[in-house]
């Protein structure tokens, strides 16, 4: 049986999910296969070549997918993602760094299988940075890739060792070995900040208040914000990160200088996204209970990313700063979802 070539996209179902298979499709130069717990929205299902429905963590079914298909992208997007890793810390660790372990073997197969190097896309997260307190954030200011990176949460400290895996498998794999076995796998990280999506419902990301805020007032609903009014991270609008994927997807390999790129877009305090939102839905009631334990871990990211190589090396550019991101497609957008 002849293996077909594909883009295989894990944890598909999610908010990058979505935007990555629509563009996918659109492209149509690969046929899509994904890999979830659950099945895709019909109307998303239909552009997909197949739907393989189980865990990353199941053994017998990555064998069948290598039986099967010859896959030359991979976009391992499934997770547990911060609030939820916290409750279950080990359930995070088997989800988030076995399942990752066993997507770089699978691709490490792949790679040895078919000649050539697998190019492994991994969604990385400002959780990988750890600040120690308000004060030395402030001082910090734009913090680039190499700094801070003592995370505080079970998320992080997984993203941070997956970034460090993904190193070994593209570089060191097996070093030892006699003949050369590394460099089957070309993995690319991008550590991205807080996502805010006009299409899906946050999912329980620490950095959630921002769209959070957005979709309670589009349903008329108060919201409590549980975070302080001057907290700062960056954010980027989810169509941006969707881009920045398929952009360093495709970026040639010797423009590439790290393994792991910071990317952002704009960086607005709490504050000042509850006056985009009372701007845009003058009736919204937005009010502030700040939740000690989650303020704590929002503390310890950067106010903002210093973004510079990704710019440099794969041409990263986002569409929307902060005004054209609300008004242009989270406003219309959310607003049309809840008329």
């Amino acid at each position: 049986m002849v293996r077909k070539p594909v883009v295989l996209i894990t944890g598909a179902s999610g908010e990058i999910g979505h935007g990555l298979i629509e563009s996918l499709a659109r492209d149509a130069r690969r046929p899509i296969v994904t890999l979830d717990l659950k099945a895709l929205d019909p109307g998303l299902g239909a552009l997909v070549q197949q739907q393989f429905t189980g865990s990353i963590l199941d053994d017998n079914l990555l064998e069948r997918m290598l039986s099967e298909y010859e896959v030359d992208l991979v976009f391992h997007l499934a997770a547990l993602l911060s609030t939820r890793g916290e409750f279950t810390p080990t359930t995070a660790h088997q989800v988030n760094v076995e399942g990752t372990l066993r997507m770089l073997e699978f691709a490490q197969k792949e790679g040895e299988s078919h000649g050539r190097p697998v190019v492994f896309l991994y969604p990385s997260s400002i959780a990988a940075y750890g600040l120690p307190d308000v004060g030395t954030k402030a001082r910090a200011g734009k913090v680039r890739e190499d700094e801070w990176n003592v995370p505080r949460t079970m998320y992080g400290c997984n993203k941070l060792y997956c970034e460090h895996l993904g190193r070994y498998y593209a570089r060191h794999y097996k070093q030892l070995a006699a003949e050369t076995l590394s460099g089957k796998v070309d993995f690319r990280g991008v550590r991205f900040p807080g996502l805010i999506s006009a299409v899906t419902v946050p999912s329980g990301g620490t950095s959630d208040y921002a769209p959070e805020m957005l979709h309670a007032a589009a349903q008329g609903k108060p919201y409590a914000c549980f975070v302080r009014p001057d907290t700062r991270i960056p954010f980027m609008a989810m169509t941006d990160a969707v881009e920045a994927l398929l952009c360093l997807a495709a970026a040639p390999r010797e423009a590439l200088t790290r393994s792991v790129y910071n990317v952002g877009a704009f960086n607005p305090s709490a504050e000042e996204i509850r006056l985009r939102v009372l701007q845009a839905f003058p009736g919204a009631e937005v009010t502030w209970a700040p939740h000690l334990k989650r303020q704590q871990i929002v503390d310890s990211w950067p106010a903002d990313v210093d973004d510079s190589l990704a710019r440099r090396d794969w041409g990263f550019s986002p569409r929307f700063d902060e005004a054209r991101a609300f008004s242009e497609y989270l406003v219309p957008t959310i607003r049309e979802r809840y008329r």
